[in-house]
């Protein structure tokens, strides 16, 4: 039994309109989650690149090759049902936000993180009128509750889909407010996962690269990406 696949059943993969918002119909039967509730997706958008994923099956259903579908189940069947308490621990990460805990040494580790963390700092001030104070060292120090509960706020104005992709956003960079400049798309994805690698990079170049950890950071880098996607998907008119 740990062999068997489910096969493809189905000739086409169609988008269908219906009560709030859209799912897709195989032959004419509605997708529905891995819990059994209906598939509706929020966007036409993502709602096609969920058709496109089934229609691109071949003989056997392999989920590997269905990253959007995962999410909009995900969404459904364990965000929705819970998004009080996963919007407290995605909020949470505010405490303890990696661009707030730098190096004490060496002088140009510092000098690197000062320059590119420090305009994201400046950017949440400013368009989330959230100002966090940074550390040096690992100890923990929280920030202010004024600051937190508008990081509450603002996680909480999510919706279970842009929850769903928020969670690999903020858990894959170990940020909060890389999380959020990457869910209000205000910097180019790349350039938001390069600020979250910014100390692994530095040791690379100081120690060398290794094969091992390069691969692992590929496949988080690639998650990061679908994550944004999916927040533009969640968005799409």
């Amino acid at each position: 039994m740990s062999d068997w696949k489910a096969k493809r059943f189905w000739k086409d993969a169609d988008v269908v309109e219906v009560d709030g918002g859209f799912t897709v119909e195989l032959d004419g039967r509605r997708v529905k989650t891995p819990a059994k509730r209906p598939l509706t997706l929020p966007t036409r958008a993502m709602a096609e690149a969920v058709a496109a994923e089934w229609q691109a099956q071949e003989k056997q259903i392999d989920p590997r090759t269905m990253p959007v579908t995962k999410t909009a189940n995900a969404a459904i069947d364990k965000v929705a049902v819970q998004q009080d308490e996963v919007v407290a621990m995605l909020a949470a990460y505010g405490d303890s936000d990696l661009l707030c805990y730098r190096a004490d040494n060496p002088e140009e580790l510092m000098a690197r993180q000062a320059a590119e963390w420090d305009p994201m700092l400046n950017w949440a001030a400013a368009f989330l009128g959230v100002k966090l104070e940074t550390r040096q060292g690992i100890m923990h120090r929280p920030q202010s509750p004024e600051a937190l509960a508008k990081m509450h706020r603002r996680t909480a104005e999510l919706d279970a889909f842009e929850l769903a992709a928020f969670h690999d956003l903020v858990s894959l960079t170990g940020s909060l407010v890389l999380g959020l400049a990457a869910a209000e798309q205000a910097f180019d994805p790349q350039e938001i996962w390069a600020l979250s690698r910014l100390d692994e990079n530095w040791q690379a170049e100081q120690w060398g690269r290794d094969d091992v950890a390069e691969a692992e950071a590929e496949i988080k880098r690639q998650a990061f990406l679908h994550a944004c996607a999916m927040i533009v998907l969640s968005k799409a008119a």
